[in-house]
């Protein structure tokens, strides 16, 4: 690391912590030349997911659009912020973990329904009915009746 002051490369660590949000490291050095300290953060890099969407376009990720889909669906049912936003952490950790550069639409919508299928049975048939696109009420009928089943 170079030091912002004199340009010398002989720096050395005093003091490394996680930084407050958690997800990278700060770190307090001390140039060894001219004696002056300055802080650096370091920060796992990571490329960007990308969305395949089902007309093949593609769209980097966006939390915020599953988080706004699960909003939609838990509208007036009993499930606090706090149960959405594990979910969304949930999921994002999921798509994440699976290294992959690219990941489709139907896997993040698939991955949701499974989340609020075990959460909230009408939020899940509110999401799927949006997600599948029923065009009638015999598709609201035979999914209920498949929740009924088990």
């Amino acid at each position: 690391m170079r030091c912002p002051y004199c340009s010398s490369d002989n720096t050395k660590v005093i003091d490394s912590r996680p930084a407050d949000d958690n997800t990278s490291i700060r770190r307090r050095r001390q140039c060894e030349e001219c004696g002056k300290r300055f802080t650096t953060y370091e920060k796992l890099e990571t490329m960007p997911l990308m969305v395949v969407k089902k007309d093949n376009t593609r769209e980097a990720f966006d939390r915020s659009k599953i988080e706004s889909g699960i909003l939609r669906s838990c509208h007036k049912r009993p499930i606090s912020t706090e149960q959405i936003s594990r979910i969304v952490d949930d999921i994002e950790n999921e798509l994440f973990a699976t290294g992959e550069n690219e990941i489709s639409t139907n896997i993040i919508g698939e991955k949701v329904m499974a989340k609020l299928k075990d959460l909230d049975q009408v939020a899940y048939v509110r999401f799927a009915s949006v997600y599948r696109e029923f065009k009638d009420v015999n598709t609201f009928i035979e999914e209920i009746g498949e929740l009924l089943k088990k």
